[in-house]
């Protein structure tokens, strides 16, 4: 097992304080695909073929938004920082989209829905990209990033588990369901300010020197779409993100209607399936140290579609049954975005080695850009899907034994086929700890010729000079953090 460079090893404290960001994010992602869907159909009475065109519609609107966003955020220098900035930015753009939506009235129709569904992705992207580009360039360890991410994952998950928690109060208060959902929506609303200025105020960033040509090419950006090691990771990425959201769409229908489980129950399931993730992320990070990256993920996939296949033997309603089976598959599910985008910022050190630029915000854009992309196929072809194989989603509907198995079908087949696909788009890869350490010997050597800068953290910035230069070589000095 190869180890970091000295120096590369971040404080638990340093990388808390910017993963913190990501906790409305997590909140975000747990209650867009599980929740607000359900909520549209169910409480708002908008049919299931209008929400899943609103999510398929957004999405595939969506799609040319973050290469943008990549190419802008990588050519951004600005007195407070590159990636600060767009935090900053998105923020308020992501709590006033979810204030339209989570706390919308009944009679809304599809371009009510397209439109404020349009700006809520704005802003999640922007935070998305900003954070994961961000994080990307905290350490150039190997094994530290997995480490920055995993920590990032399991602030995530926390966000997650907080927003499910809603639904369980708002039932004990004797509130609506739908008063839950709203919860949730104040949740995001009311942390997103406090969470971003913490990372903003505590964080500081580095910014790689130019090593090439200063301006981005045609040619630049099409390397980074048919470069293979990135091809391999967004549709890994694609097919990791279509597998757990296309079983999210359903997951609410599926316990209550074919395993007889009432909401509430489904729902502390769902929390125990998002709690394994504070477990399971920090403890795949450290599987990877030992296994290497991509073998903790194809391990993750395979081990996350074995426990799927149990779930029609946990009888039905018993609630204690199912706890195994979705504490595994959470555990497991929780390593799929960190290993990418741990991948993904040591494919980045391949090519600023290659073009001499930093591109890393592009190429995470690309990889949402295929998470979005397979979001919108999860809502854009379930919720159809099922309703075509006669299944009806509205309050108080009895459904027919065959709807039933039909949603059965639909909720393990497809999950556990994308997930396996997504596991074995990274068989084989060579990218490992032995290469990437020969990449950072050859970057840290260019670097020695050229002036890296750490942009201060931003009351240092707007109180003296934006930029400290470090003298040293790619990796900044410990004793700066």
């Amino acid at each position: 097992m190869i180890k970091d460079a000295p120096g590369a090893r971040l404080s638990l404290a340093t990388i808390f304080l910017f993963a913190i960001a990501n906790l409305p994010i997590g909140a975000l992602a747990v209650a867009i695909p599980v929740y607000l869907p359900a909520h549209f159909a169910s409480h708002l009475g908008v049919p299931l073929g209008i929400v899943g065109g609103a999510w398929a519609l957004v999405r595939l609107l969506d799609v040319g938004v973050d290469p943008v966003l990549g190419l802008v955020m990588d050519r951004t220098r600005t007195r407070i920082g590159r990636y600060r900035l767009w935090m900053l930015i998105g923020a308020p753009i992501l709590m006033l989209a979810t204030y339209a939506l989570f706390m919308a009235h009944p009679g809304i129709g599809s371009i009510y829905l397209v439109g404020w569904l349009l700006v809520l992705f704005l802003g999640f992207s922007i935070l998305t990209l900003g954070h994961s580009a961000w994080g990307a360039t905290l350490s150039t360890g190997y094994n530290e990033r997995s480490r920055v991410f995993g920590i990032v994952t399991a602030v995530g998950v926390i966000g997650a588990v907080t927003v499910l928690i809603f639904p369980i109060i708002a039932r004990s208060l004797g509130h609506t369901p739908s008063q839950g959902v709203q919860d949730m929506g104040w949740f995001v609303i009311l942390s997103t300010p406090v969470t971003i200025a913490i990372c903003c105020l505590r964080t500081r960033e580095t910014v790689s020197p130019d090593l090439g040509h200063p301006k981005f090419r045609l040619r630049d950006y099409w390397s980074l779409i048919v470069k293979p090691d990135l091809l391999r990771l967004y549709f890994a990425q694609m097919a990791l993100t279509l597998g757990p959201g296309w079983m999210s769409a359903l997951y609410l229908f599926f316990f209550t209607d074919s395993r007889g489980y009432s909401g509430e129950q489904a729902t502390l399931l769902l929390l125990i399936y998002i709690l394994a993730g504070i477990v399971g992320a920090p403890v795949t990070a450290l599987i990877a140290h030992r296994l290497s990256k991509h073998r903790t993920l194809l391990l993750t996939a395979s081990a996350y579609s074995l426990g799927l296949c149990t779930v029609m033997l946990i009888p039905k309603g018993n609630f204690w049954a199912g706890v195994p089976m979705m504490f595994w598959c959470g555990f497991m599910a929780s390593g799929f975005d960190l290993m990418i985008r741990a991948m993904l910022a040591d494919v980045g050190d391949e090519v600023r080695l290659e073009q001499g630029q930093e591109r890393l915000s592009l190429i995470y854009a690309l990889n949402t850009l295929s998470g979005k992309i397979a979001a919108a196929f999860a809502i854009g072809l379930t919720y159809p899907l099922v309703a075509k194989l006669g299944y009806v989603a509205k309050e108080g509907f009895h459904n027919t034994p065959q709807a039933i198995h039909s949603l059965e079908l639909a909720y393990i087949v497809g999950p556990i086929f994308f997930v396996m696909l997504g596991g074995l788009c990274v068989l084989g890869w060579r990218l490992d700890a032995a290469k990437h350490a020969q990449i950072r010997v050859e970057l840290d050597r260019l670097d020695a010729g050229h002036a890296l800068y750490e942009e201060a953290p931003i009351l240092e910035s707007l109180g003296g000079g934006p930029q400290t230069p470090i003298l040293t070589s790619g990796v900044p000095d410990a004793a700066s953090r």
